[in-house]
């Protein structure tokens, strides 16, 4: 191809705005999460590992911590519940029955039982919105949502992947009522959609499916058609670029996007059949074990920080509910079946299926050598009330007071238990931890700054999480 004619500056940069918003600068610019740091490579040129990443597994709806992680033998029937626990690898530290795979392996993670939101939190939007943002706002005083952004868009500014397109991602998107998708979940909150995150799947396009299809920013891409205009730009450019400082900001960017479009782990990540059928059927082949797995794939290539919906996939017999709900068992009163079956939204099918999921992602992270710069979360937005509802079939309803939650990896001391409830695991009793000081705990375990000194239209947002890291899970 022939060098084009030399431009008047006004017509270089008309030009070459033009045509980059149709092809890879406005691609790298505009599409959330798409946020890439300076690559790295090796003396070969392959790829360096990037360092410090996050699997949030967020157990959408809340799970009962009197029934997996804080039982209570003890109490009254009306609370105790009918699983009993059972004893783990890690001396007094005790889970529930229905988690006897995750029971061996209690020395790889540390349980923090005395979880609350500082205020009276009971829904599912604000509550999410609290623990994803880190910071406490009265929606319902001030009448709409605030613009802070969430814990995976923070992480995305300040550790963008240095070999992918996605520096965060959610699998899978919230779906169905707003009640489970709160404000920023999409936005990237004051930060912009640039680091907002990537959605990956839905209900009918899951990693447990055959036809499991990528993102479109990594579906049918034609390498050739990008190197096309990418020698196109550079031939527009060519005579430009030495006196352009703007220019030159462009190209460099144009070069990133370029190669995280156009480089294979990437893309490879979402090849779910080159893992070995026996590490899948390891995770379970339904949509929490696969997104799980899918998780660690995208944290080998590159990928910051991933948040994973709990969704469990319905129960054949019983299928009810929008995939961001599993763990809503309100019980008969709110239509749901008994919480302790094995309907969709029953912890007899639900939490084997953590159980299984969660102990094959902290062996395989272990195994291959992630622990120490994979940080893994798994909780939900808050928990179940102590006393079990009986109208109709049982069930318990919303309990910000008081809920539990698994942190592994990342510098994280395992086989440790942090906090304590009472005795009906009504409220902590003992080292209570905040959402926000949670959310501050995974910022410190990466390394992201809890302040934040950029401006946002002359407006100073100074912190990313008002709360504090909780050290002594560190060690």
């Amino acid at each position: 191809m022939n060098p084009l004619p030399s431009l008047s500056a006004a017509d270089r940069l008309s030009r070459r705005q033009l045509l980059q918003a149709g092809t890879l600068g406005a691609l790298h610019a505009s599409v959330p999460g798409l946020v890439m740091g300076t690559d790295k490579q090796d003396p070969s040129g392959n790829a360096v590992a990037s360092k410090k990443s996050c699997i949030f597994i967020l157990l959408c709806g809340g799970p009962s911590h009197l029934d997996t992680w804080d039982l209570k033998p003890d109490a009254p029937s009306d609370i105790r519940g009918p699983y009993n626990p059972i004893s783990t690898k890690v001396p007094g530290m005790q889970i529930s029955e229905l988690h006897p795979k995750l029971a061996k392996i209690t020395d790889q993670f540390a349980l923090v039982r005395s979880m609350h939101h500082p205020g009276p939190i009971s829904n599912h939007f604000d509550a999410m919105h609290n623990l994803l943002s880190g910071q406490y706002v009265e929606r319902v005083k001030q009448g709409v949502p605030d613009d802070a952004p969430y814990i995976g868009s923070v992480v995305a500014k300040h550790l963008p992947s240095e070999r992918n397109m996605v520096s965060n991602a959610w699998l899978m998107k919230c779906v169905g009522p707003p009640v489970f998708c709160a404000p920023n979940i999409g936005t990237g909150g004051y930060l912009g959609s640039s680091y907002a995150p990537v959605f990956v799947g839905a209900a009918d396009n899951n990693p447990s499916m055959p036809d499991f299809k990528p993102p479109p920013v990594y579906d049918k891409i034609d390498k050739d058609r990008l190197a096309g205009r990418k020698e196109l730009l550079e031939n527009i450019e060519s005579d430009t670029l030495e006196n352009d400082a703007a220019g030159r900001d462009w190209d460099q960017l144009r070069e990133k996007a370029f190669d995280g479009m156009t480089r294979p782990e990437g893309r490879q990540a979402f090849e779910m059949g080159r893992e070995p059928e026996k590490v899948r059927e390891r995770y379970g082949m339904n949509p929490l074990g696969q997104n799980m797995l899918l998780a660690r794939r995208m944290v080998e290539a590159g990928v910051r920080f991933v948040t994973v919906n709990g969704w469990t996939g319905s129960a054949p017999h019983e299928k009810k509910g929008p995939p961001s709900s599993s763990w809503d068992m309100h019980g008969g009163h709110m239509g749901m079946g008994n919480a302790f079956g094995t309907g969709s939204y029953g912890m007899g099918w639900c939490l084997p299926r953590l159980d299984q999921a969660l102990t094959a992602l902290l062996t395989d992270l272990k195994d291959r050598g992630l622990m120490d710069d994979t940080l893994v979360v798994c909780m939900g937005e808050f928990g179940r009330t102590p006393k079990i509802q009986t109208k109709g079939a049982p069930g318990r309803i919303h309990w910000p007071q008081c809920f539990s939650a698994i942190l592994a990896g990342g510098g994280i001391r395992g086989g440790a238990v942090y906090g304590e409830s009472d005795k009906h695991g009504a409220v902590p009793v003992s080292d209570p931890v905040t959402v926000q000081d949670l959310h501050a705990t995974v910022l410190h375990s990466l390394g992201v700054p809890l302040f934040d000194s950029t401006e946002n239209n002359g407006m100073s947002k100074p912190q990313f999480s008002t709360g504090k890291p909780v050290l002594d899970l560190f060690g």
